[in-house]
């Protein structure tokens, strides 16, 4: 069965939230933080050493996928070549909570832990989407051909996009009432 845009394609253990009271339940929430969050963590293996690398990303909750560039070679391409299960968290911080007992002291937050695979973006057609994508996030005030020269050929030869396909995805949040 395909999902609803922003809804998982499976759940697993591997998202499995030990503070239920904290967990996310509604997938609009999820893809919320997504579509707001400034930078995913994105872990790949390199044999059995995991390597994690901030990026710069976009959510297509259309394909469910999760956007994302780095350099045309590079361990990031390699890691993935070799081995395409990845894992990626996106964050957001809230409000500091201080306490009367250190061990309480607290702080408002949401978090996404994503499981999927990534694959290298080989039409170039997706590839643009992907890039225009995260420019229309990042710099929304700036619009393509009008305060910019739009993305050329060349230019996505020189990049490597890559898309998660998300399989499975869990949130968390702590958010004090007022």
């Amino acid at each position: 069965m395909t999902p609803k845009a922003g809804e998982p394609r499976t759940q697993d253990e591997r998202v499995d939230i030990r503070r239920g009271d904290r967990a996310m339940l509604d997938n609009s929430d999820i893809a919320a933080l997504l579509h707001e969050g400034q930078v995913a963590f994105i872990a790949t293996c390199q044999e059995s050493q995991p390597f994690v690398i901030p990026n710069l990303y976009w959510y297509n909750p259309n394909k469910h996928t999760i956007y994302f560039h780095t350099a045309a070679e590079g361990r990031t391409r390699t890691n993935i070549e070799n081995n395409p299960k990845v894992s990626a968290s996106v964050a957001s911080m809230g409000k500091l909570l201080p306490a009367e007992k250190a061990i309480e002291f607290s702080v408002e937050y949401s978090s996404v832990c994503i499981f999927g695979k990534a694959i290298i973006v080989e039409d170039e057609e997706e590839a643009h989407r992907a890039l225009q994508g995260m420019l229309d996030k990042y710099f929304p005030e700036h619009k393509s051909g009008e305060d910019y020269r739009t993305i050329t050929s060349n230019e996505i030869k020189r990049t490597t996009v890559f898309a998660i396909e998300i399989e499975s995805w869990s949130g968390k949040q702590r958010v004090e009432s007022s």
